[in-house]
């Protein structure tokens, strides 16, 4: 074990990442909860040499897990750390860490609930990087159908709404990036870190592509990881009211993102005396199991801009 400078963190780095003397490709894995251990053994499977993984523990709220992962690094033949904070950071300043501690000159941010798609992830990924053509590419992701009704919305809305070929998210641009799955130069990322005004979850990952892509390329390409970590109806909704503070800073800091289709269903509610009334209609609709998964894609859709509404000016 080993101590980094910051005293709130440290710091495991395995014998093969000790004996490293070239990292090109950085494998940055944050998790709160979440067991990356599955992705872990994928990913090392098909590492080169100079590929290192690092794991970040935002807050060590699970010390057993913290410590299974220690013993799982040291078992690796791949170069790879896992660096732990004393307290909870966030979203944004885990990922901005990750990319301080990075020693690659190429970045790939995964979540640790996430598996890649194909055996050759990383190698179509390292193609892609020597390609030259690009600062920074979304891969994309899929989402296996899940047995559990109760996680049926989520997958639903997921793949209504994130589910696209890179021809499409090409034709969308950089708000159809997503920081799940993202190869990306390690110099972007000192100069364009993630906004850490954005607190709890949502949309910084859309803020950083849209800001990036006002001096940086970003592409979409085909290189997809399997989603995981559905949750229910309760989680959705809880999320979503959470998230409409941040999706509000992502407006303001980008007015030109005024026509997404998120932001037109909020301005549109706001207009409607006492919208926020209708919050217990759409809660309802969205929790019933009964109902067809379109209509309570949509009632989600409806809580998440009447929130939004809540706090536009």
């Amino acid at each position: 074990m080993t101590v980094n400078a910051d005293t709130s963190l440290r710091e495991y780095a395995n014998p093969p990442s000790l004996a490293a003397d070239r990292i090109a490709f950085s494998v940055l894995i944050p998790f709160h909860r979440d067991n990356p251990a599955p992705l872990v053994r994928r990913l090392a499977d098909q590492a080169a040499g100079d590929t290192e993984i690092v794991l970040y523990d935002d807050g060590e709220p699970d010390t057993d897990l913290n410590a299974a992962l220690t013993f799982l690094l040291g078992e690796l033949e791949t170069p790879a750390r896992l660096i732990t904070s004393t307290h909870n950071r966030g979203r944004s300043e885990g990922r901005n860490l990750l990319a301080r501690q990075a020693r690659g000159d190429w970045l790939i941010y995964l979540d640790a609930d996430m598996q890649p798609a194909a055996y050759t992830f990383l190698s179509t990924y390292r193609s892609l990087a020597n390609s030259g053509r690009f600062d920074a590419a979304y891969g994309g992701h899929l989402t296996d159908w899940p047995r559990e009704p109760a996680l049926q919305l989520h997958a639903a809305l997921t793949r209504a709404s994130d589910e696209h070929a890179a021809a499409a998210r090409n034709a969308i641009g950089a708000t159809a990036f997503c920081s799940s799955n993202v190869l990306v130069r390690a110099e972007v990322m000192r100069d364009i870190p993630f906004d850490t005004g954005f607190t709890g979850w949502g949309f910084e990952d859309v803020d950083w592509a849209v800001t990036a892509a006002e001096r940086f390329t970003l592409v979409h390409v085909d290189n997809p990881a399997r989603h995981g970590g559905l949750q229910g109806a309760d989680e959705l909704l809880a999320k979503f009211r959470a998230g409409a503070v941040n999706y509000r800073r992502l407006l303001d800091r980008h007015p030109e993102l005024a026509g997404l289709p998120g932001a037109k269903a909020a301005r549109a509610l706001k207009r409607i005396p006492f919208q926020g009334a209708l919050r217990g209609v759409w809660s309802v609709l969205a929790r019933n199991t009964a109902l067809p998964l379109r209509v309570r894609t949509a009632a989600l859709k409806l809580w998440r801009a009447s929130w939004t509404a809540e706090v536009m000016e």
